[in-house]
């Protein structure tokens, strides 16, 4: 059974499906495509049935990434089918984990950028590029680069002691 992670931000059209398309690369880099998935949702259903925001998707492919996206909002029933729920700043992490049917299911909600080991631990949000230009697509890019090879570490280590 694969892994299962989720990134989560407000709309599901910008900072989320960035994580979700870079974390793809890496989990495909790493020979571990069979074993691990991940998607991506919003808090909230505002763009359901949408495409990344243009933005998201320029950035994206200018950095070597895919995606193939259509916004969702994030469901309590998805709790149980997930193994790790990653949130893209605080704000998301209070929603994520009140809405966590458990206390075991609220423990699988984290920050992305708690896997960064360079970023400060006061402030671990993902800014949302949304209302801002294109530059804040792409800091929204490296934070969530920076971020994925720690969280990737994470999550091999997981995989591999369910093998064991």
């Amino acid at each position: 059974m694969a892994y299962r992670v989720c990134f989560v931000c407000t709309g599901n059209i910008c900072r989320s499906p960035m994580a979700e398309a870079v974390f793809h690369a890496r989990v495909a880099d790493a020979g571990l495509d069979d074993l691990v998935e991940a998607d991506s949702a919003g808090t909230g259903g505002w763009h359901e049935g949408e495409g990344a925001d243009p933005r998201t998707v320029a950035v994206l492919a200018e950095n070597g990434y895919d995606l193939d996206h259509t916004a969702r909002q994030f469901q309590q029933s998805w709790f149980s089918r997930l193994d790790l729920i990653v949130a893209l700043d605080a704000g998301h992490l209070r929603a994520l984990r009140r809405l966590a049917p458990t206390e075991r299911d609220a423990a699988k909600v984290r920050l992305l950028r708690s896997y960064d080991p360079a970023a400060d631990g006061d402030d671990l949000d993902v800014p949302d590029p949304y209302y801002g230009g294109q530059d804040g697509f792409e800091e929204c890019l490296e934070m969530v680069e920076a971020a994925s090879t720690g969280l990737l570490a994470a999550v091999r280590e997981q995989v591999e002691g369910r093998a064991a």
